[in-house]
C-alpha cells in the first residue's frame, strides 16, 4: 500500500523547525504518528518488544500496520534509555502512544529523567482509579512536566497514507501547545490548540463505549435512523459527563467530541465499532478482543466511566447499557430495548 505521496507534496508543509521526536509505544497509532513526522523531523521510535523491534527494523515494516513501509528515515528502537535520551532540547518532544492502562507504567519508567514537552496520545479512563490521563501524568511526574493531550478524530491507516486529518492539542500550558502546534501542523495535518484538557480527553475516552454501542445497533440491523440517534444522544452523554468534570461546553462540538465520535461510530476502521458488531453476532467478548488483535479502549473505559458517573450522579444510560452487555451478560436486544423503554424527556433536558 503506498503512501498518498501526490497528495501530500500538493499541500504545505510548513516552516517547522527539525525536531528531535520520541515517539514511546509502537502499535497502529505510534508507528502512523512516528511516519507522519519523520519527513520534517528526526523521528526516533519505540517499542518494548526487542524481538518484534529488531524484525521491525530488518523488514521496515511493523505488524500492527500491514502494507505501510517505514520511511527509511524512522529510526526504531526497543533502548529505552537511548529513546529517551533522543528528545533532547527545550523544542523536542516526547510523545507516549500507549493505551491508557500502560501509561502509568511508561510514565514509572519516566521518573527521574529529563523530560522536555510531554504529549500522549491515549483516550480513555483508567480503570480502578478512574483517572484521565492528565491526571495520571500529575500524579506520577508532578505538575513541572510541560504536558498536553493530542487527540482527534483519526485513523492510523488513513495518516500513515498521509491523507488529511486535523487535531487537537490540549493543555493548560500555552507555551507546550504553541511547541506542538509548530512541530506537527503541517502537509497533511493540521493541528489545533486548546486550553480545555479535561473536555478533550472526556470526548475521547467516552466516544469509544458509543461506538460499541452503534456496532450493536448496526449489527442487529437497526437502521440509520437509530444509529443516528445512538450519536446525537450520546454526544448529549458526553456532554453530560465531560461538564460535570470541568470541561466546556464548545469543546464537545469540536473535532475532540463531535468530530471523533462520528468518525468512531460510523468508520469501518473503528476497533470499537467491531466490538458492538461481533456482540450483536453473539460473539463472546474475549472471542472479539483476540480477532482485533489490538486494543478497544471502549471496552475498559466502559467500566471506568460507568463507575465514575455513579459516584458523581451523572446520568449515562447509553453507557450503562454497554457495560450492561460487555461485563454483566446482558443480551444486545436488551440493551436495544432498556434504551428504548426510557421516559421521554425534553431534549436538552440534563445536558449541565
Amino acid at each position: 500500500m503506498q503512501v498518498s505521496a501526490d497528495l501530500s507534496a500538493g499541500l504545505t508543509t510548513g516552516a517547522a523547525t527539525r525536531r528531535k521526536i520520541t515517539v514511546l509505544g509502537a502499535g497502529a497509532w505510534g508507528t502512523a504518528v512516528a511516519m507522519a513526522l519523520s519527513a520534517r523531523h528526526d523521528v526516533l521510535l519505540w517499542g518494548r518488544n526487542s524481538d518484534a523491534m529488531a524484525a521491525m527494523a530488518a523488514s521496515r515494516e511493523n505488524s500492527y500496520l500491514p502494507g505501510f513501509a517505514l520511511p527509511a528515515s524512522l529510526a526504531v528502537s526497543a533502548d529505552f534509555d537511548a529513546a529517551v535520551a533522543h528528545a533532547t532540547g527545550d523544542e523536542a518532544l516526547l510523545i507516549a502512544a500507549c493505551p491508557v492502562a500502560g501509561l502509568r507504567p511508561l510514565l514509572q519508567q519516566l521518573k527521574h529523567k529529563t523530560i522536555p514537552n510531554l504529549v500522549w496520545l491515549c483516550k480513555g479512563f483508567e480503570n480502578g482509579s478512574g483517572m484521565l490521563p492528565h491526571q495520571i501524568v500529575q500524579q506520577e511526574l508532578g505538575a513541572g512536566v510541560p504536558g498536553g493531550a493530542l487527540s482527534g478524530p483519526s485513523f492510523a491507516q488513513e495518516v500513515a497514507r498521509a491523507l488529511p486529518c486535523a487535531l487537537t492539542i490540549a493543555s493548560s500550558d500555552a507555551q507546550l501547545r504553541s511547541k506542538v502546534v509548530s512541530a506537527l501542523h503541517g502537509g497533511t495535518i493540521r493541528v489545533y490548540g486548546s486550553e480545555d484538557l479535561v473536555g478533550v480527553e472526556v470526548g475521547g475516552a467516552v466516544k469509544n463505549i458509543l461506538a460499541i454501542a452503534t456496532g450493536v445497533a448496526d449489527g442487529l440491523g437497526l437502521g440509520l435512523n437509530a444509529r443516528a440517534a445512538l450519536i446525537t444522544r450520546g454526544l448529549a452523554e458526553i456532554t453530560r459527563l465531560g461538564l460535570a468534570l470541568g470541561g466546556q461546553t464548545a469543546t464537545f462540538m469540536g473535532l475532540t467530541g463531535m468530530g471523533d465520535l462520528i468518525l468512531t461510530c460510523t468508520g469501518d476502521l473503528s476497533r470499537n465499532r467491531k466490538v458492538g458488531l461481533g456482540l450483536a453476532q453473539g460473539k463472546p467478548l474475549d472471542t472479539i478482543v483476540a480477532e482485533l488483535g489490538h486494543v478497544a479502549e471502549g471496552v475498559p473505559c466502559a467500566r471506568a466511566v460507568r463507575e465514575l458517573a455513579r459516584t458523581i450522579n451523572v446520568d449515562m444510560p447509553i453507557t450503562n447499557a454497554v457495560a450492561g452487555v460487555l461485563f454483566d451478560g446482558d443480551l444486545p436486544q436488551a440493551m436495544v430495548q432498556q434504551l428504548l423503554a426510557r421516559d421521554p424527556r425534553d431534549e436538552a433536558s440534563g445536558l449541565a
